[in-house]
């Protein structure tokens, strides 16, 4: 029931449609005129296709196609391996065969015109946003309901991208030809579906793997990888806060990644999102924690809500026990009817595995504090005392701990130093100041603090 609850939830939280048929993957696979296919997959818009086909060669210099190529392919990253046989020249044919495609080619030439039952001879004029044409003397523009018949097909236009490769071989015979290449147009990304259950403290994670394929061809049948990691650069950060650990995941690695196969072998259709799963724990330690940080003389006329943060591991002992690869966090929990129920979400970066998470679901509807500059004065040509008071408000019926910080106290050489405060502090960081304030249930709280600084 878990598994299928989970599931559940993480088929809701994916964008897109999930366009996989049975019916598509084999028809693409009894069609496709691809080999032995391997697809790595990375996070940046890239994968490494690596496609073997068994293909019988003449002697001497010939030209052969290799259709079902991607339509993205990065031709300057083509290599060819064929025993026995060199490359001298390759074209990347990427011009399609669709209607349009095939009325542009057509400017200039006869067609045939059928309109009403009769055929009708007919030049193309022109293509652009409608097609005219020379009928009997005629110049007109085409209805929707004529019908245009073509005497040939362009040779320049292909039904499917393909690469032309002229080779070189020593002797006639069969080989074996593997085509690698890389393309854009597929990605992946995780999606975590995590149900929180407050009173016991524990957590269940589900991890899903999201490929998505809009390369322009189908994959048929592939040995598939996906590498954590955008080779050659990519966006970093992330909303959530993250204390990297220092373990070291039982997973494969390709230099500085980590590689999350695929079991078995599956078929990419063009234009599909594909989900698989590959992270199940149940039962992991998990804590609810309520946080707020105010920047450096940060004041407000109205109390504001505190941040509700959800904090788990990702270590071996007491956490997840993976390597956790970039995405987004959805957050559960059940209602009073037993049914779970989103709660909020957030992205992670790519986690090493022992880190310590900190994910903020949302913000507290009953908790809130207010942050007023008490007083501010110049103590000296190159000091400033400042005190601020922290009020803090829980309409809960519970009593809660609130980590209150002060941010930016070394931002700009302020070199803070804390002269007074209510209650003690812990020193975070040279830039941050910690409370953890107790406020009762249905009461207030207060921290008043006192700092010297350069302005």
């Amino acid at each position: 029931m878990r598994r299928l609850t989970l599931a559940l939830a993480a088929g809701a939280a994916l964008s897109g449609s999930m366009l996989a048929g049975p019916m598509l993957a084999t028809s693409a696979l009894a069609q496709s005129a691809q080999g032995d296919v391997s697809v790595t997959i990375y996070n940046n818009n890239l994968a490494l296709v690596q496609d073997k086909r068994e293909m019988r060669l003449p002697a001497g210099k010939s030209k052969q196609d290799f259709p079902d190529v991607s339509g993205q392919i990065r031709p300057e990253t083509v290599t060819i391996a064929a025993p026995g046989a060199t490359i001298v020249e390759q074209n990347f044919d990427f011009d399609l065969l669709t209607p349009e495609s095939l009325m542009e080619k057509a400017v200039g030439q006869s067609v045939t015109v059928v309109r009403n039952g009769q055929s009708l001879p007919a030049k193309v004029l022109a293509y652009n946003d409608g097609t005219v044409v020379e009928i009997g003397g005629r110049i007109e523009v085409l209805g929707k309901d004529d019908r245009v018949i073509f005497p040939s097909l362009p040779p320049s236009l292909r039904a499917r991208p393909t690469l032309s490769v002229t080779l070189d071989a020593d002797a006639t015979g069969s080989r074996p030809v593997t085509l690698s290449y890389l393309t854009y147009g597929m990605g992946w990304k995780s999606d975590y579906v995590a149900l929180f259950d407050e009173k016991a403290g524990k957590i269940d994670v589900q991890g899903w793997l999201t490929l998505t394929n809009r390369s322009g061809t189908t994959y048929s049948n592939a040995n598939t990888l996906l590498v954590a990691g955008a080779v050659g650069g990519g966006s970093r950060g992330a909303s959530s806060a993250m204390v990297p650990g220092t373990e070291t995941a039982g997973r494969e690695r390709i230099g500085d990644f980590y590689v999350y196969p695929i079991a078995g072998r599956v078929t990419i259709a063009e234009r599909q999102q594909k989900q698989v799963s590959f992270l199940d724990v149940a039962g992991a330690p998990a804590a609810k924690a309520y946080a707020y940080k105010n920047p450096w003389l940060g004041r407000q006329d109205q109390a504001r809500s505190v941040d509700t943060v959800l904090r788990f591991s990702s270590s071996a002992e007491g956490g997840l026990g993976d390597a956790l690869p970039a995405g987004t966090v959805r957050i559960y929990m059940r209602d009073a009817r037993g049914a779970p129920q989103f709660i909020g979400e957030n992205a992670i970066p790519h986690t090493p595995m022992g880190s310590r998470i900190a994910i903020k679901t949302g913000e507290a509807f009953d908790v809130k504090v207010k942050a007023v500059v008490q007083t501010r004065e110049r103590v000296s040509s190159s000091k400033w005392r400042t005190t601020m008071v922290y009020t803090l408000t829980n309409a809960r019926p519970e009593a809660v701990v609130v980590e209150l910080s002060q941010g930016g106290l070394d931002s700009w050489w302020k070199d803070t130093r804390i002269l007074d405060e209510s209650q003690a502090s812990e020193r975070v960081n040279a830039d941050e100041a910690l409370w953890k304030v107790s406020v009762p249930a249905n009461g207030e709280a207060s921290v008043t603090a006192t700092f010297e600084t350069r302005y």
